[in-house]
């Protein structure tokens, strides 16, 4: 620091210790609706202002004007800013060409207000809990077309963000949908909301997009696929997905040579269904006997045993069922164990998805598609704002995986 930026600084401090002096050190004197810094906010605005009026008219205050124009008095106006309601007085020219720029004609709120109004929404914060948190912490009082037309705000980064190009291939991507109640035609339907998760080459994560449909089917995942392959995807070495009927062939129809890895998790609970509570623990564990195998080879005879067995005989649906989905559940033998785990189940996405489920549950439905899809990606900010940090691989250990494997 140099010796004028560390005079500046002291003459700082003294002023501003004189003012704390002056307005005392508590918290209704320092942050209070009428306190020291909301008579320091109103003052450095007026006088922003002002400097923008003299910049406009071209000459200073009290000097002679050099046209017709000049000062015309001002008027009052309250803005809302993180701290609480200012009320303010914008200077006005006679003939009225002067445009505010700090505080522009019809805005009342201040830089970081919106954001702290969307930050509390994206929290899963109702509008309800929204006004009274305001009202109570700095006695604004905003009706709900306010809240709504500040959140609606984020529409056009919705929109931007769910048309933006992708990465040319991903080493693996986890699809799943999570429903969500919303109101369609008159009636609450539940909906369901598509996500896919991407994994870049350097062990990134990155949610490619959120799709919602009446219902979760192969088709509209046929629709989703044709979405990323628009958006610049070429290529998709592996899929991991739940068990949908028909879901592998929808993603083979865009992607056919993508491996098609099906939950391992989902296909066992689909499973343990079939069973008494009784013999679920059992039966799991003879199950896990199977997908636990060293190759797939040994996983069909453990299958195979699975079925010779007196469980396998008791419940011959589930030796039916894994038989039928083999293909799709066996590609990830083909990784080294420590990728095994990581892409048998689609609990990387169901991770996410419980987070959404928390913010969600304090909405009964939603008005429309777009109010969900609006909160939902507010949501999936906060979420991913710890992914961007630092490539990282979908377990959370910081150095990437994929290219041990790719």
């Amino acid at each position: 620091m140099t010796r004028e930026q560390r005079e500046a600084e002291k003459k700082t401090n003294e002023i501003i210790d004189g003012l704390l002096t002056e307005h005392g050190i508590g918290r209704e004197a320092v942050l209070g609706q009428n306190g020291l810094v909301s008579k320091l906010t109103k003052r450095l605005v007026e006088r922003a202002l002002a400097g923008e009026l003299t910049h406009h008219l071209g000459y200073e205050k009290g000097a002679k004007p050099p046209g017709e124009n000049c000062r015309n008095g001002s008027s009052a106006k309250t803005i809302l800013t993180e701290d609480g309601p200012v009320e303010i007085a914008v200077p006005r020219d006679r003939v009225g060409s002067y445009e505010p720029l700090l505080i522009g004609k019809g805005e009342r709120r201040f830089e970081g207000f919106d954001e702290k109004i969307i930050g509390m929404y994206a929290g899963g914060m109702s509008v309800r809990g929204i006004q009274g948190f305001l009202l109570e912490q700095y006695k604004v009082e905003v009706g709900h077309d306010f809240i709504s037309t500040v959140t609606d705000g984020v529409l056009a980064e919705v929109l931007e963000w769910q048309n933006r190009p992708l990465e040319l291939m991903y080493p693996v991507v986890f699809f799943d949908a999570l429903r969500v109640k919303i109101r369609d035609e008159g009636t609450v339907k539940n909906k369901a909301v598509y996500l896919a998760m991407g994994i870049g080459a350097d062990g990134s994560r990155d949610i490619l997009g959120l799709w919602i449909e009446q219902n979760e089917g192969a088709r509209f995942w046929l629709k989703v696929m044709n979405d990323l392959r628009n958006r610049g995807v070429q290529d998709i070495l592996l899929a991991v997905v739940d068990g949908l009927k028909g879901f592998p062939e929808a993603i083979q129809a865009v992607y056919p040579q993508t491996q098609v890895q099906t939950c391992i998790v989902h296909l066992t609970r689909f499973s343990l269904s079939y069973c008494s509570w009784q013999d679920r623990s059992k039966v799991a564990a003879e199950l896990k006997n199977i997908y636990r195998a060293e190759t797939a080879e040994m996983g069909w005879q453990r299958l195979e045993e699975f079925a010779e067995s007196a469980w396998g005989k008791k419940y011959q649906t589930i030796v039916g069922s894994w038989k039928r989905n083999w293909e799709e559940v066996t590609p990830f033998y083909g990784y080294p164990p420590e990728i095994r785990k990581m892409i048998y189940t689609t609990n990387a996405i169901e991770s996410v998805n419980m987070r959404l489920r928390k913010v969600l549950k304090t909405r009964g439905h939603f008005p429309s598609d777009e109010a969900a899809t609006k909160l939902i990606f507010l949501a999936l900010r906060n979420i991913t704002k710890t992914w961007k940090q630092a490539p990282r691989d979908w377990s959370g250990r910081s150095q990437p995986i994929c290219h041990q494997v790719w």
